[in-house]
């Protein structure tokens, strides 16, 4: 059975727990000292939510606006390390969204989701395997599911937590993922096995941005309409958008099992396609090209060769459908020494000429003319 609390009067209780006693309590723990204490309510409250943006109003306001969601929540759950997306995430969810308490406990954890952490204000330590390391205003990072880590917050510091089922970016965030970035190599290898232990670390100048849309989305969590799931995740599409478009330079990509940051690896590829091999790939980063072929299978799902080839089209797609250069011309720009041979590569991707895919394309797209002549 659920019981309601307001967030403010959670976050207090958790405060005034710590300042009585100098000790700090996990979640469940005070769940349960508070339904012990008779303080948890048996219904929700009527109100939720209003429908407005709330990118204009400062921390500390939308601190209180915060301090009004309401928490569901369950008695007589124990602590444990392993959290499954049913223990935290609402059956009628596919994400979401806590400010994380403060004053509480560490724990290391690990869980079968995806974790997003956004340091909105202040800063807080992010401990990931046995490694830790200070995150600060603007940084973020998406943890892999089976990761083992844990998050512990400045008293002062505002930071927010995105919780989205694994099973959600096989279908709502499939778009995402079939783009040519670090971000998309990621949920992709993650998707294709169940123990990969790894993070993708961002830093944003742009707080504000990325904070208002957080907001938006956490205010739709907390309401109870038919369209507040589908809204929440348009804006974490928008999330991630954001960071794929602006921020994919600051990216840092970890594989705790590899011991390495492979993402300067995976720049390198991303960069340099066109004239890149295996063993000049090797030699710059001191693999062997054996260990080296092993590590991006490892990473990206697929082998070098097939790689490059993926990049290689993307670009030709690209060039196709945005620019009027010739065939030859796009051959030459994505790393082919001939036009035949990049139009039969072509075509065995595609099922299609490149000339017959621009035309096709073009066909679908004409251009709108409101004023021109109807003859």
């Amino acid at each position: 059975m659920a019981y309601y609390i307001t967030y403010g009067e959670f976050q207090q209780h958790l405060k005034e727990y710590y300042l009585r006693t100098g000790n700090r309590m996990q979640f469940p723990e005070m769940t349960d000292y508070l339904y012990r204490k008779g303080l948890l309510r048996d219904v929700p409250p009527q109100g939720q939510p209003v429908n407005k943006m709330y990118g204009s109003i400062t921390d500390d306001e939308f601190d209180k606006v915060m301090d009004s969601f309401t928490l569901a929540l369950t008695p007589n759950v124990s602590v444990s390390s392993t959290v499954n997306e049913t223990d935290i995430i609402p059956q009628a969810r596919d994400v979401f969204i806590i400010r994380h308490p403060r004053y509480t406990r560490p724990s290391p954890h690990i869980h079968n989701y995806f974790e997003i952490d956004f340091v909105a204000s202040g800063q807080c330590s992010f401990v990931f395997e046995n490694e830790e390391r200070t995150m600060k205003t603007g940084e973020l990072c998406i943890i892999a599911p089976h990761s083992r880590h844990d998050l512990i917050i400045d008293d002062e510091s505002i930071v927010f937590c995105v919780m989205i089922r694994k099973s959600t970016f096989n279908t709502t965030f499939f778009s995402l993922m079939s783009q040519k970035n670090l971000l998309s190599y990621f949920f992709r290898t993650i998707l294709q096995g169940d123990s990969h232990a790894n993070y993708l670390l961002f830093y944003s100048e742009d707080v504000v941005w990325l904070k208002n849309i957080i907001r938006n989305a956490m205010s739709e969590c907390y309401k109870r309409d038919s369209l507040s799931n589908n809204n929440c995740i348009c804006w974490i599409h928008l999330f991630f958008s954001h960071l794929i478009r602006d921020y994919s330079k600051t990216i840092q990509f970890y594989n705790y099992q590899m011991g390495t940051d492979f993402s300067l690896v995976l720049q390198y590829i991303q960069h340099n396609y066109q004239t890149l091999t295996l063993a000049s790939l090797a030699e710059f980063f001191h693999y062997s090209e054996p260990h080296l072929s092993t590590l991006i299978k490892q990473n990206t799902g697929c082998s070098f060769t097939t790689l490059v080839k993926q990049l290689k089209m993307a670009d030709a797609v690209s060039y196709l459908i945005n620019t009027q250069l010739k065939i030859s011309e796009i051959a030459e720009c994505v790393g082919y020494n001939s036009a035949d041979h990049f139009s039969r590569v072509f075509r065995t991707t595609h099922k299609m000429s490149p000339q017959e895919y621009r035309k096709k394309h073009q066909a679908q797209d004409e251009p709108f003319r409101p004023f021109e002549e109807i003859l």
